[in-house]
């Protein structure tokens, strides 16, 4: 029995030892295939890893190869155009040079040619002071037997001759004139009437009018507060930003601004419509917008002058020049918009210069152009005409187109037809009804001294400006003025209007003598 007891509890030793080593070895049979799992995941991970990299490594590759690709042809796009402005340039300096040495040769042939003139001129002039001293002692000799036949001395017998000649040259030179009138008259007066109202028949020119301010309408009067500000900072930024005015006063819903510059005053009024739409404002938002709005009236200043151009067909201006004909649009001459000015007086000019088989595109540009320097006159000293006659020689202007410019107030002398043309223009374009505009005060006062100028000469009986200070129509006392000194009269009161007035336009001097005869009947 015990045998049987030791038997069975050997065989369970047993049984336990081999399930132990069973299981031990399943285990281990176990964990080597995770293991074995882990490292063919861990292997794979890897691999991932590295083809990612080496993709990563690619890409990068090709992003740098496309960068210095873009690089280089910028690089070489930029010395292209770098190598044709530079073979421009030599081409142009080898022009220059050319014409340069040219201009050399010629002024040594002027040179030489000048040299050998003045040697024949002081040779002449040898001769002409030998000659003027047998003059002098033959003049001399002549004038002392004069003086002893007709007992006066030299100084009376120059006085007494200088004037009967005087009065008679007066009386010929009125009667030459008089001729030359009538007779250019009866030629071109018709003639040159036909062409001036055929253009200003066919030029349709709308009626403008500017005022020195502008006014911002406001949606309440609650706005005015926030645009003044605390303690006034906001409207003292606006002003500093703009320099321009703003005029806050008890005008219901609106603001007035004022200023000197009209293009600032137009940049003011869009800032300021924009901050009170916006409803932000504040010193370094009056800031930001101003600047907004000023390259805003950049953009509509060159597109203003380059519609300009294009309305009449002007082209090869220089940029700069096509800015500042936009400007134009925001100046105004005794209330008339001067672009609009400049566009008419351009029309004008080359409908008249085709009536008279002229350059018609010529004539389009002086017109266009001769106020040009009204754009810049606030800039720089001296009349608009010199400044903008000194502006369109800064870029090689047509001569004939400077003159006009210059000349088409008279200041300097007129050359070739297109001047004329321009004066003729300008004068129709601000003499029209409605086009120009003066305070009332310097109208009267230009009236009257029209007619105390007309006054001051002798002869005048009554002088009366009529027109609209177009005419001035004098009357003068028959006894002592004759037609032919009315004629002289005409003149002189004119010329003396030119010198002495500045006005718009032309004004017409006539002169009317009338003999009156009266009698009764008893």
């Amino acid at each position: 029995m015990l045998t049987n007891v030791i038997l069975v509890a050997a065989v369970a030793v047993v049984v336990a030892l081999v399930a132990f080593f069973v299981t031990r070895s399943m285990v281990q049979k176990s964990n080597r295939a995770e293991i074995e799992d882990a490292r063919e995941k861990a292997r794979a991970v890897i691999a991932e890893a590295e083809n990612q990299a080496r993709i990563k490594t690619k890409e990068a590759a090709l992003e740098a190869r496309e960068e210095w690709l873009k690089l280089k042809n910028d690089f070489d796009r930029e010395a292209e155009t770098k190598r044709h402005n530079l073979e421009a340039l030599q081409k142009d300096l080898e022009e220059k040079s050319s014409s340069l040495v040219k201009k050399l040769d010629m002024l040594q042939v002027r040179e030489k040619e000048i040299s050998g003139r003045e040697k024949s001129l002081n040779q002449r002039e040898k001769g002409i002071a030998f000659r003027e001293a047998e003059l002098d002692e033959i003049i001399e000799s002549q004038n002392e037997k004069l003086q002893k036949i007709a007992q006066m001395t030299p100084e009376e017998a120059k006085k007494q001759l200088m004037d009967n000649m005087i009065s008679q040259a007066k009386v010929e030179a009125a009667a030459h004139i008089k001729e030359i009138k009538e007779k250019a008259e009866a030629d071109a007066d018709k003639e040159a009437k036909e062409i001036i109202l055929s253009a200003i028949y066919r030029c349709a020119a709308d009626h403008t009018v500017e005022t020195t301010v502008s006014v911002v309408n406001l949606p309440n009067d609650e706005m005015k507060g926030r645009i003044i500000g605390r303690e006034g900072r906001n409207i003292r930024s606006f002003e500093t930003a703009t320099g321009i005015d703003v005029i806050v006063d008890d005008t219901p819903e609106a603001v007035i601004l004022s200023g000197y510059d009209p293009v600032r005053r137009e940049i003011a009024r869009m800032a300021l419509e924009k901050l009170i739409t916006d409803g932000r404002i504040h010193p370094t938002r009056i800031e930001e917008v101003v600047e907004k709005a000023e390259k805003e009236m950049e953009v509509i200043v060159r597109e203003a002058g380059e519609q300009a151009c294009f309305e009449l067909g002007v082209h090869g201006l220089h940029p700069e020049v096509i800015k500042n004909l936009g400007k134009l649009n925001f100046r105004t001459s005794y209330g008339q918009n001067v672009l609009a000015h400049s566009k008419e007086v351009a029309m004008l000019c080359g409908l008249m210069a085709a009536e008279l088989e002229l350059d018609d595109m010529l004539a389009k540009r002086s017109g266009l152009l001769h106020d040009i320097g009204k754009a810049i006159d606030r800039e720089t000293e001296g009349t608009h005409t010199q400044i903008g006659a000194d502006f369109m020689r800064r870029y090689k202007e047509n001569d004939y187109v400077i003159n006009a410019i210059e000349s088409h107030h008279g200041d300097v002398p007129m050359i070739g037809p297109y001047p004329v043309l321009v004066q003729a223009a300008d004068a129709i374009s601000g003499a029209r009804p409605g086009a120009r505009r003066e305070p009332l005060e310097a109208y009267i006062k230009r009236l009257q001294q029209l007619e105390e100028l007309a006054d001051s000469f002798k002869g005048v009986s009554k002088a009366y400006a009529i027109q609209a200070g177009r005419e001035i129509r004098v009357i003068v006392e028959y006894e002592t003025v004759d037609d032919l000194a009315s004629q002289i009269l005409a003149s002189d009161i004119a010329a003396k209007i030119e010198r002495e007035m500045q006005y718009p336009g032309q004004i017409k001097v006539t002169v009317i003598r009338e003999t009156r005869s009266t009698e009764y009947a008893k």
